[in-house]
């Protein structure tokens, strides 16, 4: 993949206007995935993704290739995500504190089970575990998604940052740590004594209308709600959270951006 991505840089950046957007085809899920999992929102990681994009490929001729393309690509990601949202402050900016009060307001004790249950559990669950993360700054969030979420190893992850392996892990670790505490004291799929459990917090979400009639967050993909919670109790400490986590789906691009960012920068150029 990593030979067949370096190439296609190569040729798209001769001119070849097919491999350009082969090349966005190639990379587009990967950078809405990594969006979607810093921004929590369907729009916006779209926009996002879009935005990427064309910086990719107005960029291309920098990229010399002397690391794969995909860590390249994760890079030019990377400073969109940090810098875009600073500049714009439109970043949530949760507290964990807040994130607490918020989950446990409107718990109903024990809901009666209503028939699309089983569908729409999984909803809250992975926008809950999702946007669990944006209560941590930035800089450890992007750390969090890429070594926890995405699994570059540190060297690579450490390059894509633009920062020691060193300082990468101990980036990671702060985020870690956090994540952890959070989880283990307020979910209960990692914990079966706490108060916010997804069938108590599934009643509140749509009447608060968080939760709409069709899933965002629930892909096909994504493994059923009994499903993670038997997976998470099969495992012990910190693991319990690196498996509620990454219980997320693979978010997939919904569309195709190929022709059209070779669209966008040829009428840029």
């Amino acid at each position: 993949m990593t030979t067949d991505l370096n190439q296609l840089a190569k040729s798209a950046r001769q001119g070849d206007r097919k491999a350009l957007e082969n090349l966005v085809r190639a990379v587009q899920d990967r950078i809405y995935h990594l969006s979607m999992r810093m921004l929590v929102d369907p729009d916006a990681a779209r926009d996002a993704t879009q935005d990427i994009l064309i910086l990719v490929i107005t960029k291309l001729s920098t990229f010399r290739g002397e690391s794969a393309f995909s860590t390249w690509v994760y890079r030019v990601a990377a400073n969109y995500l940090l810098n875009a949202r600073k500049k714009a402050a439109r970043d949530p900016q949760f507290t964990f504190d807040d994130f607490a009060a918020d989950l446990e307001t409107g718990l109903v004790a024990d809901p009666p089970p209503a028939p699309d249950d089983a569908v729409m559990l999984n909803e809250p669950r992975i926008s809950c575990t999702m946007a669990m993360l944006l209560c941590l700054d930035l800089d450890q969030r992007l750390a969090y998604v890429l070594g926890d979420i995405l699994e570059l190893d540190h060297s690579e992850a450490s390059s894509v940052l633009d920062i020691t392996p060193a300082s990468f892990r101990q980036r990671l670790s702060r985020a870690r740590r956090q994540v952890v505490a959070f989880t283990s004291h307020h979910c209960g799929i990692a914990n079966a004594d706490a108060a916010c459990r997804c069938p108590r917090r599934l009643p509140a979400a749509k009447a608060q209308r968080r939760i709409g009639p069709e899933p965002v967050f629930s892909t096909p993909e994504a493994p059923d709600y009994s499903e993670v919670l038997e997976r998470v109790r099969a495992v012990e400490g910190d693991l319990k959270v690196l498996k509620l986590q990454t219980a997320a789906p693979p978010f997939r691009f919904p569309g195709d951006l190929g022709q059209r960012v070779a669209d966008i920068v040829q009428d840029i150029s």
